[in-house]
């Protein structure tokens, strides 16, 4: 599919579609190569991927890939998608070195890489992996810190130091460096459902919140929450990117759509009452609108059978310019 540029609703919002896998379910780096440049031609705008160690379902062969390694990878083996995690995982990395790492990888890329950072939830990865894992409150805080850090080491100029003293992490005379190739940062991204921090650090920190995998009451309740979270910042509401994802399973017919959910080990009927993105062409379009109307402006389609390219290119053919 050539390059498309990202749709317009009915109410002149632009709806931008990307692309999201799960590589720890099983996907060595050239699955997630050959989904990324498919992506890239076929015109979605970025490529994003899970920052997960251990599969939670399957045997996860032949194991899992570093999701920022993965990404400088890519970074060079693309040209125009952007990049970027669902989420990194803050419990994996000391905020210093994962500052460098993304920076590294958008001055690799040109520029092209987006930051999701979010608590950490999977307490099995982390005891298989000799990872520490906090109780929920002492996630957030790390988080939050990290997020202090991470972004004062970015905003220092260069030449100056940057100087830091948190109740878990403490900075002192970091040179700062090395600096994104994006100004002031590649973008951020703080998603989920909580209902206090989570919108306060979306407030303070993001420029797109996402919520995940979630019905249309729920999703509407949590933008609200964030609108006003943003707004308290005293930030326009609509200075935030609000995105959504959804589990994608797509086909001409009844016997393509059933094909492809086996394909993932799901039920046709759970999927289609658990996604928007479920089922023919104009059953997705219609089902994706009260999304839209209740103002999802970005999309990622959770794509669980990376083996299936044309899965990928049918919905960026048939479905994306249904939506206008």
């Amino acid at each position: 599919m050539a390059e498309t540029n990202p749709v317009t609703t009915a109410a002149s919002t632009p709806v931008d579609f990307r692309v999201f896998v799960e590589p720890q379910q099983g996907a060595g780096y050239a699955d997630q190569l050959a989904v990324a440049q498919t992506a890239e031609r076929a015109g979605y705008s970025a490529f994003f991927r899970s920052d997960h160690y251990v599969a939670m379902a399957g045997d996860g062969l032949p194991g899992p890939t570093d999701s920022w390694v993965t990404l400088a990878g890519l970074a060079r083996e693309t040209s125009s998608i952007r990049l970027g995690t669902m989420v990194t995982s803050a419990t994996f990395r000391h905020p210093g070195p994962l500052a460098i790492s993304v920076a590294q990888v958008d001055e690799m890329s040109g520029g092209r890489v987006e930051f999701g950072i979010g608590a950490g939830w999977f307490e099995a990865e982390h005891k298989a992996y000799a990872i520490p894992f906090p109780a929920l409150g002492e996630r957030f805080d790390r988080l939050t810190e990290q997020l202090e850090i991470i972004t004062g080491l970015w905003a220092t100029p260069q030449g100056e130091t940057f100087d830091y003293a948190g109740r878990h992490y403490t900075i002192s005379e970091s040179p700062a460096l090395p600096k994104p190739a994006q100004n002031p940062h590649p973008p951020i991204i703080i998603g989920g459902g909580g209902a206090k921090r989570t919108p306060a650090l979306a407030a303070r920190f993001a420029d797109e919140f996402n919520i995940p995998f979630v019905p249309l009451e729920t999703l509407t309740e949590q933008y609200a929450r964030v609108a006003a979270a943003v707004e308290k910042q005293g930030r326009d509401k609509d200075s935030l990117t609000y995105s959504a994802a959804f589990v994608v399973c797509v086909g001409r017919d009844e016997d393509e759509i059933a094909r492809r959910a086996a394909a993932i080990g799901r039920e046709v009927d759970e999927l289609r009452s658990n996604s928007p993105a479920v089922g023919t062409p104009g059953e997705v379009v219609d089902k994706l609108g009260p999304f839209l109307e209740a103002g999802v402006q970005r999309v990622y389609l959770q794509v669980l059978d990376m083996s299936d390219l044309d899965h990928v290119e049918f919905f960026a053919e048939q479905i994306v310019p249904q939506i206008g």
